[in-house]
């Protein structure tokens, strides 16, 4: 996966690296941290393309976010495409995880997908919530999974 800051600014070091560089540049100015990792996705054309974040909240001082755009042709399902953007974000928080509780970090994984049975995305929410669970992450799904449904939102 390709990575930048919201500034469109690449990040050329290996994602697990730079993160590590933000924890200590973050703890070391005081901040208490929390990460979530969130993926949505938009069909575009015959395309779909995804966008995954790392985003950085720093306890009541705000925030910040790392971004990775990707793109399909495949062809597929509203069910298949919710459980691919949880597994991008699983894949990420599990490169990240071991990490995270090095520096004492609290993670969380979003995903885009609606609690409401009424909405089409609950189609995939038992599966989500079960993989995500299952991998021993905290899972958040709408309307608490800011990561997935506003910020990747925004970078698709």
């Amino acid at each position: 996966m390709n990575w930048r800051r919201l500034n469109g600014d690449r990040i050329e070091k290996p994602i697990k690296q730079y993160v590590e560089e933000t924890l200590l540049r973050e703890t070391a100015a005081g901040h208490k941290m929390k990460v979530c990792i969130g993926t949505d996705s938009q069909k575009r054309g015959k395309a779909v393309e995804f966008a995954t974040v790392i985003v950085f909240l720093r306890e009541k001082k705000g925030g910040f976010m790392y971004i990775s755009n990707d793109r399909s042709e495949k062809k597929m399902s509203l069910r298949e495409r919710m459980i691919l953007e949880v597994g991008r974000s699983v894949e990420v928080a599990y490169s990240l995880c071991d990490l995270l509780d090095k520096y004492n970090v609290e993670l969380e994984v979003h995903a885009d997908i609606n609690t409401d049975p009424h909405f089409k995305s609950n189609v995939a929410l038992k599966e989500a919530m079960g993989y995500i669970l299952g991998m021993g992450f905290v899972f958040k799904a709408k309307p608490d999974a800011f990561a997935s449904s506003s910020c990747a939102d925004k970078m698709c």
